[in-house]
């Protein structure tokens, strides 16, 4: 994000620290839903999730750098992530990512992250929408010049200058909600997808708990 062109909450969803705690959630999820079918120790499910979740949620700048300089050296994006989150789970840390392809922790995360920044600027729609109404009524009967041809034309009335923006921000809002229902999909099936190494039911029980559907 442009820091300058940025709220604050949309550049927070957008931050190393948010991408990395997805990372972790689809990470934990997979584990745990893997315990239930045996496929891992439920045990160390457990201990993904006890063990990491506190790290996650104190993440600094300092440890951003830590997982920047161990990409350095291995090159990797998910493996400097999962030896960095390895670090503070223990021995258990080699139950994580089975069967999994970088892709389906990437993906997967960016169709959260695309659906919290839609609904942020679906609140801001709600909002303008909900201004642009009471304004609408408020002069109704304000009248107003129209204009044609980018000169004066025949009176009109403000309040339906105003409504007619409120009628497109409608519209945009139903386009948004298209975009996010498009967009919400998760992918989790292992290198190119054939489901090899990683059973439906982990993209069903991922999906559900992050709020997406299955591809």
């Amino acid at each position: 994000m442009i820091p300058r062109y940025s709220r604050p909450a949309m550049a927070a969803i957008w931050a190393p620290a948010n991408r990395y705690r997805i990372w972790f959630e689809i990470e934990a999820l997979v584990a745990e839903r893997q315990g239930q079918l045996g496929q891992i120790p439920a045990a160390a499910a457990r201990a993904i999730r006890e063990n990491a979740a506190p790290r996650i949620a104190a993440m600094t700048e300092a440890d951003i750098e830590r997982i920047d300089a161990i990409e350095a050296e291995v090159r990797h994006d998910v493996i400097a992530f999962l030896t960095w989150l390895g670090e503070g789970i223990g021995p258990d840390a080699r139950f994580m990512h089975q069967g999994l392809t970088s892709s389906d922790v990437l993906d997967t995360t960016l169709a959260v992250q695309f659906t919290e920044a839609i609904d942020l600027l679906d609140a801001g729609l709600a909002r303008v929408l909900a201004a642009l109404k009471t304004r609408a009524l408020e002069h109704r009967a304000t009248v107003t010049i129209g204009r044609s041809h980018g000169i004066h034309a025949e009176p009109t009335s403000f309040g339906l200058k105003l409504a007619g923006h409120w009628a497109e921000f409608s519209r945009c809002r139903r386009r948004l909600a298209q975009a996010r229902e498009e967009i919400a999909t998760c992918a989790i099936s292992g290198a190119v997808g054939p489901f090899a190494h990683v059973d439906p039911s982990i993209e069903a029980f991922v999906a559900a708990r992050l709020g997406l559907a299955v591809e």
